[in-house]
């Protein structure tokens, strides 16, 4: 027969091991619950999502096909932008002495010529050629067209002037259109993806480094401007086509 004193120890024991398994449980908790937010913030976690039709929105297409490929700027814009993001090319930023980045290497403002090149524009010919036309507005003191069209400060000197200013409001839902051009905090750039999430909100297709390349992205930081390239609101001496 157990003694008094056993038995206490005995408790003591138990209930030192109940402890540590309700520990143990906590941390497994807390360790469960970073890991789901970190897979949710990166987009890691698969999500349904939506067209703009599912909530009523026309979907607006280019009047323009430049390449005559029987598909519209846009669209191109965005198949173009989609074909980088599943190649997944690694983020390094250096210079190129022949201006273009290997498929398999970008940054992104690597997103927005890849997708311009996808609907025949050589935006590199056509941001330097306006850099010559109007050297004072991109404060550059000595003109590269190996790099200034890989800036994303250049690029929006460039859209200021060709592109349509739109809404920074991600709320607008309608107002953001498949193939537009989103920058963020003056400083990132990517395209407005055809898919959008559970609240209408397009995805943007863009490369930050990031494990999945189209994604939910548009609330994450600071909407500074958003354009929409229309070609036939330009002069078609300013639009030069790629020249492969």
């Amino acid at each position: 027969m157990k003694t008094k004193k056993q038995i206490t120890q005995i408790d003591q024991e138990i209930n030192k091991k109940a402890v540590k398994s309700f520990l143990l449980i906590c941390l497994i908790i807390i360790f469960t619950i970073i890991v789901l937010h970190t897979m949710d913030y990166f987009n890691l976690i698969p999500k349904k999502y939506y067209k703009a039709s599912d909530f009523n929105i026309k979907t607006i297409y280019s009047s323009i096909d430049f390449d005559k490929d029987n598909m519209d700027d846009y669209t191109d814009f965005v198949l173009g932008a989609r074909k980088d993001a599943e190649n997944h090319p690694e983020y390094i930023s250096k210079y190129y002495d022949d201006a273009y980045p290997p498929d398999n290497e970008g940054v992104c403002t690597d997103v927005i010529w890849r997708a311009f090149k996808n609907a025949g524009y050589s935006l590199r010919d056509m941001v330097d050629q306006d850099i010559q036309d109007y050297p004072e507005d991109y404060n550059i003191e000595v003109r590269d067209a190996n790099i200034d069209f890989r800036r994303v400060n250049n690029l929006i000197v460039y859209f200021n002037r060709y592109a349509i200013s739109l809404t920074v409001n991600y709320k607008e839902i309608d107002s953001w259109q498949p193939g537009d051009i989103v920058v963020f905090d003056n400083k990132h750039i990517g395209i407005i993806s055809d898919k959008r999430n559970a609240k209408g909100i397009p995805y943007v297709i863009h490369n930050n480094g990031q494990p999945n390349r189209e994604e939910d992205y548009l609330t994450k930081n600071t909407i500074t401007n958003h354009y929409r390239f229309d070609a036939s609101k330009i002069d078609s001496q300013k639009l030069i086509k790629w020249n492969d």
